[in-house]
């Protein structure tokens, strides 16, 4: 690969190694985007010849939020790489269904990718555990660094066993969710950490014999897995009529998960119960919000604000963007549309994700100056007015 695009990308990680704290201006950003749309509108023949159709190119776009931006769907029909397909490193599916064709994701490095997980989950998932918080840092400390955290690589979290309701990465290469769960456990888990579906089967006996020795050791766990795992495991508990008592400092992540599932369950009855079964206060369950045409996720601050919260805020290298479907235009604050995502993290991909997930935005105030967000839930087949790529429509010559 050449220079200037390997500069692109090392710009990006020095931005995402900032961390949390340091928020990115709308200048600093629309310059970044726009020159990272510039690089997968030469190197991308589909997506230029969509941008192209559009008449939006980097010469007539002017802002960030006029990048075009690629439905979900387009990455069953197109390989959206900036790349040639076969130098990838690592290739994503989406689940969908047993009738759906999947979409996918090719990384050409997965070094942006794992860059983007590691400082976002930290910051909501971990700050209580940290062993140099804000809270903790000494006169001198607030003096030369301004008040601010060290960055993630210099410090220090406590360690706790991450029980995750998944299949390793290594059983399921193609999973974004299983790779980043990998991750997080490689980067912040004990030693003993664990995934404990073993051929698509969740092993519920051992995950509840391992949650009553944590319990029988007054031992945190931290809990990882989707939202359809955890029914799993709460269906388990009840039918055999147990229930345990998690220590404090204990936490859970669920990742939502229902897609192709037959059975449901409400937000709310599904925290209720793990705190009732499992002994997990609701404020310490937080929801994560991503998809595999995504390099970056999201997350609810409720860990991290001490109460319950539906809204997430996106990190600085990123930005949400609420659509309208009849106009393709932004949406007005409060008001409900489609999830649209700017992630600078798809440097090799495409930077511009339209999703069919109905969204509201709130008001401004996240660590990246952006509005926070709350997904409401999916639009299955929704398109945004002038939004669409698809293999019928569109011919690469």
């Amino acid at each position: 690969m050449d220079q200037a695009a390997l500069d692109l990308q090392q710009r990006i990680l020095a931005l995402i190694a900032r961390g949390m704290a340091q928020a990115t201006t709308d200048e600093e950003f629309d310059r970044l985007a726009r020159e990272v749309f510039a690089f997968q509108y030469e190197r991308c023949a589909p997506y230029r010849a969509y941008c192209e159709r559009l008449k939006l190119t980097p010469e007539t776009v002017a802002h960030w939020k006029q990048i075009p931006a690629v439905p979900t769907s387009a990455f069953k029909d197109f390989a959206l790489t900036c790349f040639p397909v076969e130098e990838a490193v690592a290739e994503f599916h989406t689940s969908g269904t047993t009738r759906e064709k999947a979409g996918k994701h090719y990384l050409w490095t997965l070094e942006l990718y794992e860059a983007a997980i590691r400082p976002n989950f930290a910051e909501y998932l971990l700050r209580d555990l940290e062993g140099n918080s804000r809270d903790a840092l000494s006169t001198a400390e607030r003096t030369t660094t301004g008040g601010h955290r060290p960055p993630l690589q210099k410090r220090q979290y406590s360690r706790l066993p991450m029980m995750v309701l998944m299949s390793s990465p290594r059983e399921v290469p193609h999973s974004s969710l299983s790779h980043m769960m990998g991750v997080v456990a490689r980067e912040f888990g004990a030693q003993d950490s664990e995934f404990y579906v073993e051929d698509g089967v969740l092993r519920v006996e051992r995950v509840v014999r391992d949650l009553s020795e944590a319990q029988v050791a007054h031992r945190p766990v931290f809990l990882l897995g989707t939202a359809f795992a955890f029914v799993h495991l709460l269906d388990h508990l009840a039918r055999q009529g147990l229930r345990v008592e998690m220590a404090e400092g204990s936490r859970v992540m669920e990742t939502g998960g229902f897609k192709g599932r037959s059975r449901e369950m409400p937000k709310a009855e599904l925290y209720g119960q793990i705190e009732r079964l499992i002994g997990i206060p609701k404020t310490r369950i937080v929801n994560e919000y991503g998809m595999t045409e995504l390099s970056t996720q999201f997350y609810d601050g409720s860990l991290r604000m001490g109460r319950q919260t539906d809204d997430k805020a996106a990190p600085p290298w990123a930005r949400v963007v609420i659509v309208d479907p009849n106009t393709g235009r932004e949406a007005d604050e409060n008001g409900r549309g489609l999830v649209r995502v700017y992630d600078l993290a798809n440097l090799w991909s495409i930077l511009c994700i339209q999703t069919e997930d109905l969204g509201v935005a709130h008001v401004a105030g996240s660590a990246s100056g952006t509005n926070s967000f709350e997904v409401l839930g999916r639009a299955a087949g929704a398109e945004v007015r002038g939004c669409s790529l698809t293999a019928e429509d569109l011919r690469v010559e």
